[in-house]
């Protein structure tokens, strides 16, 4: 994953720089000392992940992640606890408060590289073409989940609740949308939020913001939104 570290403190840049150079999966393109410098860099090189502290002159890092139409992946790094919950509107991968710790900061970069990998998998992933099902270990069973009975599926820790048109509740299952990645076809299913995933055909209008499955309303998240809007274009 490319990648690029932006901090006004050189110091703080030079752990940063530091950190990264020991996540194997990680290539870095450039580090910056603010968010014009950055903008310059991702004219020129594709960018998958940007590390950023939020208290800079001139653009803030929230001011800057805000104003870019197609986001990389997106982890603060600051010194300030007050903001996480402005910057969880921003749908980013995480949020770590200065001083980190490298296993802390290694986890972080763990789910970056896995929305990444899920991302990608909507365009790469053949596994799926020809089957209409795949089977999952609940109750106890391998049970089997035909593509057509699923609505939409909410991922939480280490489950995922399949919600289906069978089922009057929602079947809980032991797994992760990294994993479902490779039994759901990309033409039949789309992300629309780190912890949501929905059946095209199931979708019955978008907003800027949201998905409907008939009454049910879904937030989408910022990292999906061109994809989500994709659909719109390509109605």
């Amino acid at each position: 994953m490319n990648c690029i570290a932006i901090d006004d403190e050189p110091l703080a840049l030079g752990l940063l720089e530091d950190n990264i150079s020991n996540v194997p999966f990680l290539n870095l393109v450039a580090t910056c000392n603010n968010a014009f410098e950055a903008m310059e860099i991702m004219e020129k090189s594709p960018i998958d992940l940007i590390f950023i502290d939020i208290q800079m002159p001139g653009l803030t890092g929230l001011q800057f992640i805000a104003s870019l139409e197609r986001k990389p992946l997106v982890i603060f790094i600051t010194a300030y606890k007050q903001y996480a919950v402005e910057s969880y509107d921003l749908d980013v991968v995480d949020y770590l408060v200065k001083p980190v710790a490298l296993e802390r900061f290694i986890k972080a970069c763990n789910r970056a590289k896995e929305l990444y990998e899920l991302k990608s998998v909507r365009g790469t992933n053949s596994t799926a073409q020809g089957k209409d099902h795949f089977f999952v270990n609940a109750d106890y069973s391998q049970v089997k989940i035909t593509f057509e009975d699923i609505i939409w599926m909410k991922g939480y820790g280490d489950y995922i609740k399949f919600h289906l048109k069978s089922a009057e509740h929602p079947l809980v299952v032991r797994t992760s949308f990294k994993e479902l990645g490779r039994e759901l076809p990309p033409n039949k299913f789309i992300r629309v939020h780190k912890s949501y995933s929905v059946a095209i055909n199931a979708i019955t209008a978008i907003r800027k913001n949201s998905i409907f499955l008939g009454d049910k309303e879904l937030s989408v998240g910022e990292t999906f939104r061109d994809e989500v809007q994709k659909l719109v274009g390509n109605g």
